[in-house]
């Protein structure tokens, strides 16, 4: 993509957010889309199938990065070192969140929350196999699955939706605490 394509698409991106501040997704519109981000429409269905193929594409250009198999030494944090420490990875991974949380408030905030949620828990679902399963709780492996992604995936919804003050490494700690198997 050049960076014509990649600007006009952030616009797209940026309007849509904008939008989403103010609106729930249901009463969106592609005109409206098209009219915040100063683009026309056939530019808007150039890169954009519809207005759900804006909000996949917009929940996997944030889950691209923040579920990145490098984790490395960034801007706000530091995880090159962090091998396979579960608590490091939801750390890093709240990071990545929290840079978004502008997008992530309005993405969860109205009617469009239960698709980002789908798809968070989607890629939740590819990347905490290999960290639960040194786990040991008798019960089937996939419920377990299912029970962290759930959990987390509702702390981070929790989180970003009001209580914004618990630092990345707080809401990791107070997750690994809720999962920790008491003897």
């Amino acid at each position: 993509m050049d960076r014509r394509q990649q600007k006009t698409r952030q616009a797209i991106f940026n309007a849509f957010s904008t939008l989403l501040e103010r609106k729930s997704f249901g009463n969106i519109t592609v005109q409206e889309i098209i009219d915040e981000a100063n683009v026309g429409r056939s530019t808007f269905y150039a890169h954009f199938e519809t207005k759900d193929s804006l909000l996949k594409a917009m929940c996997t250009d944030i889950f691209q990065h923040v579920f990145s198999d490098d984790l490395g030494k960034e801007g706000n944090h530091d995880f090159s070192h962090a091998g396979h420490d579960f608590e490091k990875e939801l750390t890093h991974i709240l990071y990545h969140l929290q840079d978004n949380r502008k997008n992530l408030k309005g993405l969860l905030s109205c009617d469009s929350g239960e698709i980002f949620m789908g798809y968070f828990k989607e890629y939740l679902e590819q990347t905490f196999p290999v960290f639960i399963n040194g786990l040991h709780y008798n019960v089937p492996a996939d419920y377990l699955l299912n029970h962290v992604v759930c959990s987390f995936s509702e702390t981070v919804r929790w989180w970003i939706t009001g209580h914004e003050q618990y630092t990345p490494e707080q809401i990791a700690g107070f997750f690994i605490e809720c999962i920790r198997k008491q003897g």
